[in-house]
């Protein structure tokens, strides 16, 4: 009996073992939209992420950044703006998995409805009113997640999910952000389907939204303004 626990006991730590050697030996995850593949090095100019500079090259400029303190200009059709510090403002954050951005709100100013396809996304309210949601997959019957949170409050956007931010309140509002990735990367669904270029066919978006091709044509004749 002993010895059959043993076994069993045995085949288990076997079985993990072999799941685990599993995970650690799966593909790096992506930190931009596409890498392809080159047979020469010579035609390659990205890696996944960016080069490392030589440690005996750096010093402490490569680990700061400035001017977060200043307000985004919200003077467009969305009234909001996001600065967005990744690995390309700045060079230290590389393999580091994070980032951060600043959003400004104007009064009723909108972040408006996108996903970030490289990570999960913690929003902090500074100052003002946001009323905040993301959508969940289609898995789980696309549940619409919303709260309206004031100064000091936090919310969580799981990675992947769309999302958005509105400024309910009359005044200004601002909202900083930290993202689980060095280059997080921004879809803006409006901009996205009606404003690819080129632009979608009208026979794709048509049957997908079950409307006239009169309205698709009128939504991709829009200028689809990007607020990053």
């Amino acid at each position: 009996m002993v010895k059959m626990e043993l076994h069993q006991l045995l085949v288990i730590v076997a079985i993990l073992a072999i799941s685990s050697s599993f995970v650690t030996a799966s593909d790096p995850s992506p930190l931009q939209d596409f890498c392809v593949a080159v047979n020469n090095p010579i035609d390659g100019l990205f890696v996944n992420g960016k080069f490392c500079k030589n440690p005996n090259m750096v010093n402490t400029d490569d680990f700061f950044f400035y001017g977060l303190q200043n307000p985004g200009n919200t003077s467009n059709p969305l009234g909001s703006k996001v600065t967005l510090v990744t690995v390309d403002q700045l060079a230290g954050l590389n393999t580091l998995g994070i980032s951060i951005a600043r959003i400004d709100f104007a009064p009723y100013g909108l972040n408006p409805p996108h996903t970030h396809p490289r990570a999960s996304e913690i929003l902090l309210v500074l100052e003002g009113t946001l009323y905040v949601g993301f959508v969940a997959s289609n898995q789980n019957n696309n549940t619409l997640f919303t709260k309206v949170l004031n100064k000091g409050d936090v919310f969580v956007f799981p990675e992947g999910m769309i999302h958005f931010q509105l400024n309910v309140g009359k005044t200004d509002a601002i909202a900083f952000v930290g993202l689980s990735s060095q280059n997080p990367g921004v879809i803006t669904i409006a901009n996205a389907v009606f404003g690819s270029k080129p632009p979608i066919s009208l026979d794709v978006l048509t049957k997908a939204f079950q409307v006239d091709k009169d309205v698709i044509q009128y939504l991709q004749s829009q200028f689809w303004y990007d607020n990053n």
